[in-house]
């Protein structure tokens, strides 16, 4: 499956991005989702993953209750709204696949597809 993201930005603290990945190349619905993260000098760190249908979310302490991840199959994409942003919250951003037909879990754990980054900057 090839992931392609968009949606990043600058954004003043506080403020809200959203940002989307679309899918292609094979069964989007086959899939758990998820997205990472990784800031300048620190390693890739999760953020947010979804189940294959949509019934299951995982978040990250550190944005629990701020982002929000959602998808729509018939669009083949995944989104993340992010919302009260924080400086933070800067980092390249990239969503992930899980292997086929595994739980959710398995795309926070073990993502077997990458899509590209796209940046998120939150000025102070």
């Amino acid at each position: 499956v090839q992931l392609q993201a968009s949606g990043g930005g600058l954004v003043q603290a506080g403020g809200s991005l959203s940002l989307s990945c679309a899918a292609s190349g094979s069964t989007f619905s086959d899939y758990s989702m998820g997205w990472f993260r990784q800031a300048p000098g620190k390693e890739r760190e999760f953020v947010a993953a979804i189940s294959w249908s949509g019934g299951s979310t995982l978040y990250a302490d550190s944005v629990r209750g701020r982002f929000t991840i959602s998808r729509d199959n018939a669009e083949n994409t995944v989104y993340l709204q992010m919302n009260t942003l924080e400086p933070d919250d800067t980092a390249v951003y990239y969503c992930a696949a899980g292997p086929p037909f595994a739980a959710i879990v398995a795309v926070m754990r073990t993502p077997a597809y990458w899509g590209q980054g796209t940046q998120v900057t939150v000025s102070s």
